[in-house]
């Protein structure tokens, strides 16, 4: 290299490294009207029109599909998008942040494309029924330093040759996180929608002929999101995993309301830090599989102080290490172990018939919610006040045993912890799973060490109760279904923020 070479290379690296350094002291910045600041820009339609899945009971849309290099990215980071088409046909990929944006939900940030696709090769059946695939990578995006935080979907649509020829389209979903402190972290509930996630044509973490929650196996992030496989039956949510049903009514509500809010994705917890420079936690709807490291680091903010608030339910239930993937990209595989918490006797008595007895590596639950998923495990119910004088019910009107509709479900928290001092049960009371078995539930508070407190909604369902936003289906199951928008909900969601945020 001549000199004149090595001055352009080292100016170059400087310049690079002094961008990433200005985009990261950017994003440390406290910001507490950023997001009112982004919902005043226009919005835009973000949704998809025309899906064709590979069958009608299937899962993928092979016509166009993809996945991305990560979980989660910063601004000043690099992205990687890999599709394919099937047959071969040129697309292009627009990229909406989500958010309330007027009523729109979203924001459309800019378009990549359009590029020529080609079919690429469905993963072989790797150990451990791992389905991950090695596609070439299709393009590139590094963010850019004014893109916030938040949930971030991409648009593949196929750009037809002429007029008698239909185009397709799908999702693909990321997050981009930042640094800064804000009143409210929003972690989203990615390990579960990969835990789901039956692409290409039933494969998940309960796709095992042994039995649903066998051990040892292993799903992978490199693969597209296919169609969602439970509770409710829409093609047009294929590639956004589950924000469009659990995720995505309450960022709709809290960006329409102004709240200080930035996003993560479940592997961006595990350590402490990136937890503490907020006020408030929330888990948000299905939040089932964790890492132990999320559970430690989860416990270890509590004790430092952060409110959490489980506006969710089922929540770290199955023990998945995060693992690297075939490249040894970290994070990008989940592995089932076991459950937290102590075996149930029906789940003892079930999994010893199938599987023979294991050893259970989980701690309980309840020592982190202060209530546990709870047998029988789905069912549906009304939310019901058991304690109408406790400052969470100020404004709302409910008296003991008022009753939110259908809010309960379609799995619960039940079984609160009965050596938690300072827990006080706030809503109580049935769940019917498959319409006629009897569970309980129960909703719960309970005091942290620095005046903070730990709120267990009890529900997958209470985002249900907060909006109804552009491309969201409200969800059924057991023969049971939230209302949709509750100004109760509402309430009780704004009571608990305002105290989480002081």
């Amino acid at each position: 290299m001549d000199r004149r070479d090595f001055i352009k290379t080292t100016s170059a690296a400087a310049l690079a490294s002094s961008t990433s350094r200005a985009v990261t002291s950017a994003a440390a910045v406290r910001r507490p009207e950023l997001i009112k600041e982004e919902n005043a820009r226009p919005g835009a339609d973000f949704q998809l029109t025309r899906v064709m899945l590979d069958s009608m009971k299937g899962f993928r849309a092979a016509n166009v599909e993809g996945y991305c290099s990560r979980q989660s990215v910063k601004a000043g980071e690099s992205i990687d998008f890999f599709v394919s088409t099937a047959p071969a046909a040129r697309f292009h990929l627009e990229i909406f942040r989500m958010g309330y944006y007027g009523g729109a939900g979203s924001r459309l940030m800019t378009v990549l494309g359009p590029f020529q696709g080609k079919k690429q090769a469905a993963p072989p059946i790797g150990e451990k029924r791992l389905r991950e695939c090695a596609w070439e990578v299709t393009t590139s995006l590094t963010i850019p330093g004014d893109w916030p935080s938040g949930v971030y979907l991409g648009r593949l649509t196929t750009l037809p040759e002429s007029e008698d020829q239909p185009y397709w389209q799908s999702y693909v979903v990321f997050i981009v996180k930042d640094d800064r402190p804000a009143d409210i972290l929003f972690q989203c509930s990615d390990n579960t929608w990969q835990a789901y996630n039956r692409w290409p044509d039933g494969w998940s973490l309960y796709t095992d002929p042994r039995a649903a929650h066998a051990p040892d196996v292993s799903v992978s992030f490199d693969r597209p999101y296919g169609k969602y496989c439970q509770i409710y039956d829409s093609a047009l949510s294929v590639g956004s995993g589950e924000f469009l049903m659990w995720d995505f009514p309450l960022c709709y509500w809290l960006e329409k309301n102004g709240y200080d809010v930035t996003y993560c994705s479940n592997s961006d917890v595990l350590a402490p830090g990136a937890i503490t420079r907020c006020k408030a936690m929330l888990s948000v709807g299905h939040d089932e599989y964790w890492d132990i490291r999320q559970y430690n680091s989860v416990k270890s903010a509590i004790e430092e102080g952060v409110n959490v608030l489980f506006l969710s339910a089922n929540d770290c239930y199955m023990v998945t290490p995060f693992t690297p993937n075939a490249k040894g990209e970290a994070l990008r595989r989940l592995t089932r172990q076991t459950c937290y918490g102590e075996f149930r006797e029906e789940e003892k008595e079930a999994y010893s018939k199938v599987l023979g007895p294991f050893e259970n590596p989980g701690p309980d639950e309840r020592d982190l919610i202060g209530a546990r998923t709870a047998v029988p495990f789905n069912g549906g119910g009304d939310w019901t006040c058991a304690k109408p004088d406790h400052w969470l019910f100020e404004g709302t009107g409910m008296k003991k045993g008022d009753s939110i509709p259908g809010l309960v479900g379609w799995e619960y928290h039940g079984e609160p912890d009965p050596d938690r001092k300072g827990l006080e049960v706030v809503a109580e009371g049935n769940v019917w799973a498959g319409g006629t078995k009897l569970g309980k539930y129960a909703s719960t508070i309970y005091p942290g060490p620095k005046g903070n407190f730990v709120f267990n909604a009890t529900t997958i369902w209470w985002s249900q109760g907060l909006s109804d936003p552009p491309g969201h289906i409200i969800p059924w199951s057991h023969w049971s279904r939230p209302h949709g928008p509750d100004e109760r909900v509402q309430k009780i969601t704004a009571n608990l923020l305002k105290r989480a945020t002081v």
